[in-house]
Formats: C-alpha cells, structure tokens, sequence
C-alpha cells in the first residue's frame, strides 16, 4: 500500500504496512491538511480517530510514517524532535533519533530520503492520495 505526501515545495511517497489505522486512513484519502512542524517533524490533522495500536512506540527511526492519536494526525519525523535525546547527535542514517511528543501508531516508512520533508513549512496545504 503506497501514498503519496505532497505539498508546494516537493512530494514523498510511503509504503504502508497492514495495520488497522492505515486501513482506516487508506480509506479516508484523498485527503488536504494544514502542516505544522515541530522540530525535524511534519504533521498535520487527517480528521480520523483511531486507538493507539498496541506496538505504538514514541521513539521512532527518521522516516517513520506514524500516527499520533492524541492530535488526530500524521506525524513524519526526518530527523530529531526538541525532546530527542542527543539532540544535533546524530545517530542514524538520516539524523539523530526521532522522539514523538507521546506513543504513536507505526504505519510504515516513507521511501527514499526523507530528509525532502525538510521543505515543507508551518501553514504549507499537504495532500494525501492513494498510488
């Protein structure tokens, strides 16, 4: 199951795992959001309200596609967050770890390089559709 993330400056796709929450989020696309970002961190509102899965983790490899049910919303870490530990260390491929504000469901991971997320700015409109 493959998606494709855009927005002004650029686009990902993502590979889905089978999961419950990307069943349901499969089945609300398209879908248009608002970002928002925090840190090394995309994540916008989809309108959907899963249960946190119970493999939810907080911590999380850059690249991550992941979603945080206390805000309703896609969370796309491509590097660190303000509370990873060793933030500005790196420690992956792609950057330090990725620490979510809490448990969030794993979706599956965003393919290729997805420090492209880096372009996306506060208040950009993202797109969400099916491959």
């Amino acid at each position: 199951m493959k998606i494709r993330i855009s927005w002004s400056a650029g686009h990902v796709t993502a590979t889905l795992d089978d999961t419950p929450t990307a069943t349901a989020l499969l089945a609300a696309l398209p879908l248009q959001a608002t970002a928002h970002t925090w840190g090394e961190e995309v994540y916008f509102d989809t309108g959907l309200a899963p249960a946190l899965e119970s493999d939810a983790r907080q911590v999380v490899e850059p690249g991550t596609v992941a979603f945080w049910t206390e805000g309703n919303a896609l969370a796309l870490p491509y590097g660190p967050t303000p509370i990873s530990r060793g933030w500005g260390s790196p420690r992956t491929e792609f950057g330090g770890e990725s620490r979510l504000a809490s448990p969030c469901n794993v979706l599956g991971r965003i393919d290729g390089d997805p420090r492209a997320l880096a372009t996306v700015r506060g208040g950009d409109a993202v797109h969400v559709q099916k491959v």
